[in-house]
């Protein structure tokens, strides 16, 4: 076992072209990192939509709007300030479109996802309910919450040691059954020797993948007097630093587990066989196999990771190996060595709390300065705070070659100057961050610049930030520009 030691702390969305109407866009001074100079010009609910899609009332709000499926923690909604924000549940927006959208477990649909939508943000790690690829094909990030429901997660991992060395559930139950006969204090003493179990302190911890959870899970489990030893091939060397001292790292999943009393799984489910690169049934019988008889394994990432029918030929070979597992699971469920919880993980007030404060953070953070964090289909980009008297301007495209000199062409060729900008790449797409000195005058007209850069081969979106809130958003949808 080779073992590092470490010693240091798809329907495209369609609506009718009707045309072009200029919008004038009053600077905002809802911050002080708006653009603060002359009056900017901008298309805005108008090419693209239909007549009666957005009615007047709409057009003239300067707010964002965010929406929200599922119920949204309300400590977390307090993020979004009620002077820059509009927060409406989905069915009750009355067909006002969204600027970005937060859920938790609702399967987003597309047409769900309205053409002014800039970004979606899950309150959760998780993002299967969401068409992420299909999103990422439309320019829109998809971001997540990691690390926001990890302690929530953690506490029930070190429940679910507990229930695994001692069974104190059978107990509970036992004592239930006496206590219907009248038996309950007559059969206490005697009856404790049923249920006899093992202590965790001085017992070896597998930890795999260390993450948020799994990190945090071997902070407390080495507080508690456990031996530990983790396998994660993507740890970095930041992450590294916040795992015990001492603590062993595996160069396999099989060599982690292989001396292991307990194994907690905390790694990412990925669709596909481990062959294939995913990590479904990657807990089977390739890896079962190295397991001592008496291991317990604790799944609290997700079901899917185990193959359940290895999981209960290794629990029926007559050791005292125990599986506890958050998810619901049709083969092991009334096993006797098997603990199923009904998905508590992630269960808390203070968990949603913190998911949803942390989502609309991210959605403030990119919605007001064009800096993406924490997305799961776009690069991480922050550019530095620009001058009031500059304009922000953000653009989406796809990630090939020849697209961002055609932008800066376009900047050049209506005379503007580029004073700052970024520009990062994931994958088939690529963002830009853009920050321009506008032309002298007493207002600045953005709108023939927007759509030609817009409309150009390979842009998906643009955005012209530092006006009223929501105004200033444009995209290329199938060749129409919508604005």
């Amino acid at each position: 076992m080779a073992l590092l030691r470490i010693t240091a702390t798809r329907t495209a969305l369609r609506v009718p072209f009707i045309g072009t109407k200029a919008t004038t866009v009053v600077p905002a001074s809802l911050s002080a990192r708006c653009y603060s100079g002359h009056p900017i010009k901008v298309t805005h609910y108008e090419s693209g939509w239909t007549a009666d899609g957005v009615d007047d009332s709409i057009k003239g709000i300067e707010k964002y709007c965010t929406q929200t499926f599922n119920k949204i923690s309300q400590v977390g909604l307090s993020v979004f300030p009620k002077d820059l924000y509009d927060v409406i549940p989905r069915d009750e927006a009355n067909g006002r479109p969204a600027h970005a959208l937060m859920l938790r477990s609702h399967k987003l649909q597309e047409d769900q996802v309205d053409p002014s939508v800039r970004a979606i943000a899950r309150c959760g790690a998780g993002t299967n309910n969401i068409p992420v690829a299909r999103m990422t094909e439309l320019g829109i990030p998809v971001f997540n919450t990691p690390g926001a429901n990890a302690n929530a997660v953690k506490e029930l991992v070190l429940c679910g040691l507990f229930l695994g060395s001692r069974r104190v559930i059978d107990g509970i139950n036992h004592m239930k059954d006496l206590g219907k006969q009248g038996l309950a204090r007559e059969r206490v003493e005697k009856d404790k020797a049923l249920f006899g179990g093992r202590e965790i302190k001085g017992k070896r911890l597998a930890v795999i993948g260390l993450g948020h959870i799994g990190a945090a899970t071997a902070r407390d489990a080495h507080s508690l007097g456990m031996d530990l030893v983790g396998y994660d091939p993507g740890l970095s060397v930041k992450s590294a630093m916040k795992l015990p001292r001492n603590m062993d790292l595996a160069d396999s999943i099989s060599s982690a587990v292989a001396n292991a009393d307990y194994i907690s799984l905390n790694i990412p489910y990925i669709k596909g066989t481990p062959e294939e690169g995913g990590t479904h049934g990657i807990i089977g019988q390739a890896v079962l196999r190295h397991m001592k008889s008496d291991a317990v394994i604790l799944n609290f990432a997700r079901g899917e990771l185990v193959d359940s029918v290895a999981m209960k030929e290794f629990l029926d070979k007559g050791g005292e190996g125990r599986y506890i597992s958050d998810f619901p699971d049709d083969v092991l469920w009334n096993h006797e060595n098997v603990v199923i919880i009904p998905h508590l993980g992630a269960s808390t007030g203070e968990a949603e709390d913190s998911a949803a404060a942390m989502a609309a953070e991210t959605l403030r953070l990119y919605l007001e300065h064009g800096t993406i964090r924490h997305s799961v289909n776009f690069p991480d980009t922050s550019l530095q705070e620009k001058d009031s008297n500059h304009i922000r301007i953000t653009v989406v495209n796809k990630n090939k070659p020849g697209v961002l000199s055609a932008i800066t062409d376009v900047f050049a060729k209506h005379g503007l100057n580029i004073v700052q900008q970024i520009n990062h790449s994931r994958g088939e797409i690529a963002y830009n961050v853009i920050d321009i000195e506008p032309a002298a005058g007493d207002s600045h007209d953005l709108r023939e610049l927007q759509k030609e850069l817009t409309m150009h081969d390979g842009i998906l979106s643009s955005r012209i930030m530092g006006g009223v809130a929501g105004n200033g958003y444009a995209r290329n949808i199938e060749g129409t520009y919508y604005a």
